[in-house]
């Protein structure tokens, strides 16, 4: 049964949920889905949520930006998912990444009920982020240890097998796609015992086989929309989340 009356999620993009649009324009992403599956049950309007992150968000931007924020609400539950756009930096040191994590975890375990922390997807699949697998496997065990030092549940990624499908993925290739974005919320759930009926590690349906000029079709449309852009705004010094808010910065009732 669920003992959480409160949740807050601190984050880059990942839990701002890029990937997972709702009609209205707004992502909707795994910590909504999670914070939906939290609240399942409860008495209507017992449950509080509050989403403070912000896609592009480097670690201490997230503890400078959220972290206090996150503690002056002082939820029953944070989900700390922070250090992946840090990860992907040229010349980056997941080791000094990991020591600046450790040092906001347990600043924030001080002042609110529990926190999640959340490791690394396993990258090997990813034609974009493969050849950073060994820097996001050497950033994984870290969190992996820091929950174990600071009592943390962990939401583990590297483990979720089936976002290793193309589906899993939104056409940037960088961020999930609303499936991978639901499976990752039911793994959540699993972490803190929620009895819930899907299983995150479900098989995909079979895919026909993709030609090649499909194959080369795609990734030039991804080059184009996605990875010149992004190429962009690393040149210009700027985010994807400039001028942008939090989405829901207060612990409001679902």
């Amino acid at each position: 049964m669920n003992t959480f009356a409160s949740y807050a999620a601190i984050g880059d993009s990942f839990t701002e949920g890029v990937g997972d649009p709702a009609p209205d324009g707004i992502f909707i992403g795994w910590a909504d889905r999670f914070a939906a599956l939290l609240g399942d049950g409860m008495p209507q309007h017992n449950f509080r949520y509050a989403n403070l992150a912000v896609r592009g968000r480097l670690l201490d931007q997230i503890v400078a930006e959220q972290v206090p924020r996150a503690k002056e609400l002082a939820p029953d539950l944070v989900t700390f998912c922070a250090g992946g756009n840090d990860i992907i930096r040229p010349g980056s040191d997941p080791d000094d990444v990991a020591e600046r994590l450790e040092r906001a975890v347990a600043d924030l375990a001080n002042a609110v009920g529990t926190v999640m922390v959340t490791t690394g997807f396993d990258t090997r699949g990813m034609p974009v982020l493969r050849h950073l697998r060994g820097k996001v496997a050497t950033y994984t065990a870290h969190v992996r240890a820091i929950a174990d030092r600071h009592g943390c549940p962990v939401l583990d990624l590297w483990s979720l097998k089936s976002v290793q499908d193309r589906r899993a993925w939104d056409t940037d290739r960088l961020h999930l796609s609303p499936d991978g974005h639901a499976r990752v919320a039911v793994r959540a759930a699993q972490v803190l015992g929620l009895d819930v009926t899907n299983d995150p590690d479900q098989p995909w349906p079979p895919l026909p086989r993709r030609g090649t000029l499909e194959v080369r079709r795609d990734d030039i449309y991804w080059a184009r929309e996605h990875l010149a852009p992004w190429i962009g705004r690393r040149l210009r010094g700027e985010s994807s989340g400039d001028h942008i808010e939090a989405k829901r910065p207060d612990l409001l009732p679902l």
